[in-house]
C-alpha cells in the first residue's frame, strides 16, 4: 500500500514538473519574467504585490494569478490597479499547481505582458512541492509569524530564490528575535532576504530592482 502511494505521488510531481517546463518555454519565448510569492495567509503576500504594482505599471505590463481556496477578494484588490489578472479558487487544495496555472494562462493576454505575479495559496507547506514554471520563487513572512518559522518549515525556504520578512514596522511590540531568524536563514536556507513594511512601501523599491535583474 505505501509503495502505490509512493509511486502515485511521484508521478503526480513528475507530471506537474512537466506541465511547469511547458510554462516556463512559453513565458521565455514571450520574453515574460513571472514571480511566484509563497507564504503564510495574513504574511502580505497580496499587499506586497500591490505595491510593486504601483512601482512598475509606468514602465512594465503586468499580469497577475492570484490563488485562493475560495473567494476573489484578493482577485478584487489587484483589480483595481487596472491590470490583467485572473483568479483562481482550489477548493479543498493547499497549493497552486502547474497545471492550474496553465489554464489561468489562457485567461491573460500574455502577448501584452512584461512580468507575471503568481499569487499562491496562503501556507508555507503545499506550495513548496509544485513548480509553477515561474522564473523565481519567493516566500513571504511577517514577524508575527514568530522567530521559529524557518526552523519549522524549512523546505519551502529551501526552495525559495528570496525571503521577505514583511510588517517589520511590528517587531517593537512583538516577542520576536530577529537576529535568531536571520542565523537560521543563513544556516537553513542562505538566500537574499528583504526586509518590509508594505504598508508604507518600506523595502520594496530594492525588492522590485531585485526581481527585475
Amino acid at each position: 500500500m505505501h509503495k502505490i502511494e509512493v509511486e502515485m505521488g511521484k508521478d503526480i510531481y513528475q507530471a506537474n514538473r512537466k506541465i511547469a517546463e511547458n510554462i516556463r518555454k512559453m513565458l521565455d519565448e514571450r520574453g515574460i519574467m513571472a514571480i511566484d510569492f509563497m507564504g503564510s495567509i495574513g504574511s502580505g503576500k497580496t499587499l506586497i504585490i500591490e505595491k510593486l504594482i504601483e512601482l512598475m505599471k509606468n514602465e512594465k505590463r503586468i499580469g497577475v494569478i492570484v490563488g485562493d481556496v475560495t473567494g476573489d477578494d484578493d482577485y478584487k484588490r489587484i483589480k483595481k490597479y487596472g491590470v490583467d489578472v485572473v483568479n483562481i479558487n482550489t477548493g479543498k487544495e493547499c497549493h497552486l499547481d502547474a497545471h492550474l496555472v496553465e489554464h489561468a494562462l489562457e485567461d491573460l493576454n500574455i502577448d501584452e505582458i512584461d512580468i507575471l505575479f503568481v499569487e499562491n495559496i496562503g501556507n508555507l507547506v503545499c506550495p513548496a512541492d509544485f513548480e509553477l514554471g515561474t522564473h523565481k520563487r519567493g516566500v513571504v513572512v511577517s514577524v508575527t509569524e514568530g522567530d521559529d518559522m524557518v526552523r519549522k518549515h524549512p523546505l519551502i525556504f529551501q526552495i525559495s530564490d528570496f525571503i521577505v520578512i514583511n510588517k517589520i514596522d511590528l517587531i517593537p511590540y512583538m516577542e520576536i528575535d530577529m537576529d535568531r531568524i536571520m542565523k537560521d536563514i543563513e544556516r537553513i536556507a542562505p538566500k537574499k532576504v528583504f526586509l518590509t513594511n508594505a504598508r508604507n512601501g518600506e523595502g520594496i523599491e530594492e525588492l522590485a530592482e531585485w526581481l527585475l535583474n
